[in-house]
C-alpha cells in the first residue's frame, strides 16, 4: 500500500453498540478490508474506534459502523478524519476508557 494512499478516520459511534458484539464484528470487517486500527468501549455506552486504510476500504467500514452487526442500533456515528498512524499492523481490541474524545485518555 502506497503511504500516500492511507487515511485514517476516528469513530465516536452511539446508540446500542455495546454488548451486542459491536467491537468484535468491527474487528472482522476491518480485517476483511484491509484496514488497521483499533475499537474500544467507552464508559459512557459508546464505542470508539480509529481506523488507516485506503480510502475505498475506509469508506466500506464507514458505511458497515453506520449499520453495525446485527442486535446493534446506531443511532449516531461521528466520523472525523485524523493522522494515519503507519506503526500500526493490525486491527485491535483496546481497553474501555472514560468520557469520549476525552484529551486525557
Amino acid at each position: 500500500m502506497n503511504e500516500r494512499e492511507i487515511e485514517a478516520l476516528h469513530f465516536a459511534i452511539r446508540g446500542r453498540v455495546q454488548g451486542v458484539g459491536f467491537r468484535y464484528a468491527m474487528i472482522n470487517e476491518a480485517r476483511r478490508l484491509g484496514v488497521t486500527g483499533w475499537v474500544r468501549n467507552r464508559r459512557d455506552g459508546s464505542v470508539e474506534a480509529f481506523a488507516c486504510g485506503v480510502p475505498a476500504a475506509l469508506d466500506a467500514l464507514v458505511a458497515w459502523a453506520e449499520r453495525g452487526p446485527a442486535g446493534a442500533r446506531v443511532d449516531e456515528c461521528l466520523i472525523a478524519p485524523i493522522a494515519a498512524d503507519s506503526a500500526l499492523h493490525d486491527f485491535l481490541q483496546r481497553p474501555t476508557v472514560g468520557d469520549p474524545l476525552s484529551k486525557t485518555d
